[in-house]
């Protein structure tokens, strides 16, 4: 099944399955996400919207999901928080953005979600968007080093698979030089399980 298929499929329970980890786990770091940030930003797979209420005043935000049904979602959540935020359909690797569009790039578990052989095709789409003196914040899942906690999450992992198709395994950090970033901080919030990963975008030729 595809990823679109996947978030069509999963967008009418999405906010209720996951709703145990927004508020213990998710809730309380996202703030920590958007904190400074200023002018023009994108929040790419925006979901069903659960960034929004985060989102800092005086900015404008762009909130992109590959999902109309997901979008739907988010576009409640945006009349429910009054938040001004364009809300578009677009796949990440392929975004109809000019280049040097936007002053900070958002992705709260995203890449979670993509293949091993998409995460630098996105990665570069969004270094493409982003300004040169811009900066690209993830949120993104990795295993524990805990074995106890690691064989919880290898428990959970083929659900993930299923209703999310996600993978605690990732590791976006690995691409992010390839793709064009320069990583200046990369620390946990969760545990040893959910990361913060700060870059900006490497010097153009």
């Amino acid at each position: 099944m595809s990823k679109r298929a996947t978030y069509q499929r999963i967008a009418r329970w999405y906010d209720f399955v996951d709703s145990p980890f927004e508020r213990k786990r998710y809730k309380p770091i996202r703030p920590l996400v958007f904190e400074g940030l200023r002018g023009h930003i994108l929040d790419a797979g925006v979901g069903t919207g659960c960034n929004i209420p985060y989102y800092p005043a005086d900015t404008e935000t762009v909130g992109i999901d590959l999902s109309p049904a997901m979008l739907a979602r988010a576009a409640r959540r945006r009349e429910e928080t009054c938040r001004d935020v364009e809300l578009h359909e677009m796949n990440v690797m392929n975004l109809s953005f000019d280049d040097n569009r936007f002053d900070a790039v958002v992705s709260t578990f995203l890449f979670c979600v993509l293949e091993p052989q998409h995460q630098i095709p996105a990665l570069k789409e969004l270094a493409r968007v982003c300004k040169p003196d811009g900066e690209l914040r993830l949120l993104e899942y990795s295993y524990s080093k805990n074995p106890r906690k690691r064989f919880i999450m290898k428990l959970w992992a083929p659900w993930v698979c299923f209703a999310y198709g996600a993978a605690f395994d990732r590791n976006t950090h690995y691409y992010m030089k390839e793709a064009g970033w320069r990583e200046t901080e990369n620390r946990f919030l969760v545990e040893d399980i959910v990361r913060l990963i700060i870059a900006r975008p490497a010097a153009r030729e």
